[in-house]
């Protein structure tokens, strides 16, 4: 990609972003307060389902809202870093960002102390449902920002020996030289030894 896109999706980000806060902000004024105030008849059924209308709509924009804002992360990290860097931490925002969502819902809806277990309880869950996924995800991000190989390194990794294709979030790939390709685990990469048997040039 070259650099002179990179403002232009800063911009057609942003605006993604501002437009789905103002999507957000007119639908849920329009079904809660301006459709139960001119149609009457309608009132009793939005205010019994409140509710469950409040929690869809902020399920919905929330996740749009956080996807444009992991992307505006992206594009902003895109300016000094490559796409693999970029990515890690984009995926990182996204995670973090659907569990403050999943939170603050369970928090809203229970109220107080009940909504914190709530929100806790589901942090548990989230975490341990996803334990294997999101420690190969730290340890890829890991190994994106310390960089102990790069793409084009000649390496032996965890019993594989060939050149790094690519780093992403949860496996490093190697081309070996029977032309095969090995996908490593990041947290295989960050318990073992890495041999670098030539820099990439």
């Amino acid at each position: 990609m070259s650099s002179e896109n990179i403002p232009l999706n800063i911009r057609k980000t942003i605006q993604r972003l501002v437009l789905w806060i103002l999507l957000y902000i007119v639908i849920t004024a329009l079904i809660l307060t301006t459709i139960p105030s001119l149609i009457p008849q309608v009132k009793p059924v939005i205010d019994a389902y409140a509710t469950y209308i409040s929690i869809g709509l902020s399920l919905f924009f929330g996740y749009m809202i956080i996807k444009a804002f992991s992307d505006l992360v992206y594009w902003m990290l895109r300016v000094k870093h490559p796409h693999s860097t970029a990515a890690a931490v984009r995926s990182l925002f996204t995670i973090l960002g659907i569990g403050a969502l999943a939170a603050g819902i369970a928090g809203g809806t229970a109220g107080g102390a009940a909504g914190v277990a709530l929100g806790g309880f589901i942090g548990m869950v989230i975490g341990f449902a996803t334990q294997q996924v999101l420690g190969q995800a730290i340890a890829g991000l890991f190994v994106l920002l310390v960089r102990p190989i790069r793409i084009g390194d000649k390496v032996n990794v965890a019993g594989e020996a060939g050149i790094v294709e690519d780093i992403s979030t949860l496996f490093t790939v190697i081309r070996k030289d029977d032309n095969s390709l090995a996908l490593i685990p990041n947290n295989m990469l960050i318990g073992s030894k890495i041999y670098i048997l030539e820099r990439a040039k």
